[in-house]
């Protein structure tokens, strides 16, 4: 992704939120939003993103959302460049703990959750989007009939190493075993 800044931010402070209901939310960023965020995410098309769910308060301090993230993506094909369009529906869930322990070594194995963060004093709905998209991404699109074809690198004037000619080391079991029977007629 470039160092671009991100295209799209709906912070809520979760001082100003209901503390014993859900704050549900729906969120459809305009073309012109989808476009900077497709130019951010380095892909070539976001003709349709949402993002609806609620945020809700678990026990005393602690919050939890639970949204679907709703988007069609164009990405070019990695095999042919031709723009391919994908249609992506996930589940997404994070859940923001008050008192969530922080590692206590320099170095620490990463958690088994990592839908868990520590608690902020503002949810960033639009950031949590952004980061779901981007994780949704297929990391190779390819378009209908693309295939890769067989790489053949050698140096000029070499044949390429094919599968259905011998394996590399046939010619050395086969001088070897020359020099095996050399032996046996001395």
């Amino acid at each position: 992704m470039p160092d671009l800044p991100p295209p799209f931010s709906h912070p809520l402070r979760l001082s100003d939120l209901a503390q014993r209901k859900p704050t549900r939310f729906a969120l459809a960023p305009d073309a012109e939003t989808r476009r900077r965020i497709a130019e951010w995410a380095g892909i070539e098309a976001l003709p349709r993103l949402r993002f609806a769910g609620a945020l809700c308060p678990r026990g005393r301090r602690d919050w939890q959302l639970e949204a679907e993230l709703d988007a069609v993506v164009v990405q070019a094909c990695v095999v042919t460049l031709a723009p391919v369009s994908t249609k992506i529906a996930e589940a997404v869930a994070r859940r923001w703990l008050a008192d969530l322990p922080a590692p206590v070594a320099d170095e620490a194995e990463i958690p088994e959750d990592v839908s868990t963060e520590a608690l902020p004093e503002v949810i960033d709905l639009g950031a949590v989007m952004l980061e779901a998209l981007e994780l949704a991404l297929p990391l190779y699109p390819r378009a209908p009939g693309a295939e890769f074809g067989a790489a053949e690198v050698t140096e000029a004037g070499l044949a390429p190493m094919r599968n259905e000619a011998p394996r590399p080391f046939a010619g050395l079991a086969a001088m070897l075993k020359g020099k095996a029977g050399d032996s046996d007629q001395e």
